[in-house]
């Protein structure tokens, strides 16, 4: 097994999944919080006009077949942020069309990531939407297509938890 060239660990010995902070600190000062979001661990609603669900944006690891995953929050429309939870404990809301959305998460290691363009996917029930990251030159983008390698992983972990 090759070594982590920041910290000289194993390359396998690296926590697999990050999660960003809920969309709403970006937009509601601590002190309203309470007042102005209702939220959950998949669903967020500020002001009851701007709404988000968290997902999961999965990047293969080309050379172990494991999967990396940023945990990250997602804006829909009223429309659509209404339909996901209509069919939200439905058995087979996975064979829903994906949902257009904009990226609210800031990724550590990746230029700007707010406000890419999205399809959200709902999976099976109890499984958080899958997160596609809409084709561009980001690299976060370039990531999810290509794949990245376990060196990546580690540098990406570095990062975070510089944060």
């Amino acid at each position: 097994m090759s070594k982590c060239k920041v910290c000289n660990c194993d390359l396998g010995e690296v926590p697999m999944c990050f999660g960003g902070n809920s969309p709403a600190l970006l937009m509601v000062p601590e002190n309203e919080y309470d007042r102005r979001v209702e939220e959950n661990a998949d669903q967020c609603i500020v002001d009851g006009k701007h709404f988000f669900v968290r997902g999961h944006i999965e990047l293969p690891v080309t050379d172990t077949g494991e999967v990396f995953i940023w945990s990250v929050w997602v804006s829909l429309s009223e429309q659509s942020f209404d339909q996901m939870c209509e069919c939200w404990e439905l058995e087979g809301r996975e064979k829903a069309e994906p949902y257009f959305g904009w990226l609210m998460t800031k990724l550590p290691s990746y230029p700007d990531t707010l406000h890419l363009k999205t399809n959200v996917q709902i999976q099976p029930v109890g499984v958080v939407p899958l997160i596609q990251i809409q084709p561009s030159d980001h690299p976060l983008s370039n990531e999810q297509q290509n794949g990245i390698t376990m060196e990546r992983v580690h540098e990406i972990v570095h990062q975070v938890m510089q944060h």
